[in-house]
């Protein structure tokens, strides 16, 4: 396999993370409309999955990062 689709295979996965945060977020957006003003537990709750679907992401893409790395500057 080249080097060429190596990369492609990782840009395949970086944007399955992205797809994932976005439907994910916007899920959870959806969700919070039905939330209580009131009800300052369940907001904090539908921020914490935010975030985690967030912060996850972001441990993804810099496994990516490193992968990139890897592929590139590693001698094959």
């Amino acid at each position: 396999m080249t080097l060429g689709w190596k990369l492609f295979l990782v840009f395949l996965a970086f944007l399955a993370v992205l797809t994932t945060v976005i439907v994910m977020t916007f899920r959870e957006r959806k969700r919070g409309h039905t939330i209580a003003v009131d009800d300052l537990a369940a907001q904090r709750n539908q921020d914490a999955r935010v975030m985690t679907i967030i912060f996850s992401a972001i441990v993804g893409g810099m496994f990516l990062t490193l992968l990139v790395g890897w592929l590139v500057f590693m001698p094959h």
